[in-house]
């Protein structure tokens, strides 16, 4: 079984446990993860991480994301997207312009903390925020610290203006349609979304999720030292590197944290690096 990445353009519909499980069967083996969630409405790129890269999956979920979508004026929804039920509804953005609309998300795009959606994956107290609102109570999120790198907007047709978002993790395209028709004064929701990258990773390099996945997947696999390639690197000789398999922490003179660890082109793993002492974090042993 190989160690690596296959990117997957996720279809509308799926869930990423769905791809997950397909990719399992595909391959037969179940070591099969994925590093950042799509929503089922979602299409696009989903990194999926298999055999011993999936112990990297939360490096890989750190970088950041680029999404396409539409954002409708005129209803708001439970859950900020086209999947919830109606919460509000107003005709009041026809009287609205498109520098509106710009200058709008040009506010929210500025904003460096951002309130999830209330039905989100977020934790409350060990509870999912979704299961809370499903149960019928309000979950009491808190905002959350977010980079909108980027928020292009441009008229779609009517009520609808399309995307391009580039974002840190954890930043909900769902909540910047929501936010962006609060600044306006009017009720709107995320109509459609599509995620076209991950740091490094394009959609159009992905595979598609058909029956010909089984037979595509061995010519598309990844190396697993893609997942860390944000992080800065640090080489060990070989003394060093049979320690740092077995656990012991080394000397070097790196500064930044996490860093990825080598020696000898082969990837051993991840690290923490406090007061220059190198603290084996990730070990990739075979």
């Amino acid at each position: 079984m190989t160690d690596g990445i296959l990117l997957i353009d996720k279809p509308p519909g799926p869930t990423s446990h769905d791809v997950v499980h397909l990719v399992r069967r595909a391959i037969d083996d179940r070591r099969v993860g994925h590093a950042g969630t799509l929503d089922p409405p979602a299409s696009g790129l989903l990194v999926v991480l298999v055999g011993r890269a999936t112990r990297l999956a939360r490096f890989a979920s750190q970088m950041s994301k680029r999404y396409t979508g539409t954002v409708r004026l005129g209803r708001s929804t439970s859950t900020d997207d086209a999947a919830g039920e109606t919460v509000a509804a107003s005709d009041d953005w026809q009287t609205l312009g498109d520098d509106d609309v710009r200058r709008a998300a040009a506010v929210v795009a500025a904003r460096t903390e951002q309130l999830p959606p209330s039905v989100s994956a977020k934790k409350i107290e060990g509870r999912r925020a979704y299961r809370i609102a499903r149960g019928g109570e309000t979950p009491a999120l808190k905002p959350a610290s977010v980079t909108i790198h980027r928020l292009d907007i441009a008229r779609d047709e009517g009520r609808d203006f399309r995307v391009e978002v580039e974002c840190s993790s954890g930043t909900y395209i769902r909540a910047i349609a929501r936010d962006i028709g609060a600044e306006l004064g009017v009720p709107a929701h995320l109509a459609s979304l599509r995620r076209t990258g991950v740091g490094p990773w394009d959609v159009r390099d992905a595979l598609a999720l058909d029956d010909s996945l089984k037979e595509t997947i061995p010519a598309k696999w990844r190396p697993m030292r893609e997942a860390i390639a944000h992080l800065p690197g640090v080489m060990l000789h070989a003394e060093d590197a049979r320690r740092f398999v077995h656990g012991q922490k080394l000397k070097v003179a790196a500064a930044r944290t996490p860093v990825a660890v080598f020696s000898g082109g082969e990837l051993l793993g991840v690290a923490d690096v406090e007061d220059g002492i190198l603290k084996p974090d990730v070990v990739l042993a075979a």
